[in-house]
């Protein structure tokens, strides 16, 4: 009977002590104020939707003025896909290509200043992939889209005759913008 009393008194109070360990403050943690900045935080400056939407639209716009139609891609500074424009008239083809000379474009973007560059540096004409890198083609046509000097992202035409046609489209709806890039 008495071991039921002793029992039942632990009950009773059990919920009292867990209720008053619940309410104490957490302690503070060991990096306190928060990690930021040279603690380890990187900031970085992204392309949006809006400004991806105009330099596709205006690549669009140029290439149709030299008489061409052509895919257009700007893929973020991660390699994903922000804006996707298929003209009218163009091969089923020119939407991983453009999206490859993008992505080309952006992983080379410290050692060549377009995909026609790096093209060049390989002798490749024809597009040749880069076997050890997936997405790395030899083919003109992508530029890397710089904010202060950092590269955000990168845009790529597919479709014009010819990579450099290519590429002059890509700058153009680069240049489109480029108030907002300074």
């Amino acid at each position: 009977m008495r071991l039921a009393f002793v029992l039942a008194a632990t009950l009773i109070a059990a919920p009292t002590f867990f209720a008053s360990s619940w309410a104490q403050p957490l302690p503070a943690p060991a990096s306190y104020p928060p990690v930021v900045g040279e603690k380890g935080v990187v900031t970085t400056h992204e392309i949006s939707l809006d400004l991806a939407e105009k330099i596709a639209r205006a690549g669009i716009e140029a290439c149709r003025k030299m008489g061409f139609h052509t895919t257009m891609v700007v893929i973020d500074s991660g390699g994903t896909m922000k804006a996707f424009l298929r003209d009218d008239k163009t091969g089923p083809h020119t939407v991983t290509l453009a999206q490859d000379k993008a992505f080309t474009a952006l992983t080379l973007a410290s050692r060549f200043a377009t995909s026609g560059t790096f093209a060049t540096a390989r002798n490749s004409t024809l597009g040749s992939p880069m076997t050890n890198i997936k997405g790395v083609v030899g083919v003109a046509g992508g530029v890397p889209v710089k904010y202060h000097g950092d590269v955000i992202g990168a845009v790529a035409s597919s479709g014009a005759v010819g990579g450099d046609k290519d590429e002059l489209c890509s700058q153009a709806g680069i240049d489109a913008v480029a108030d907002q890039l300074k």
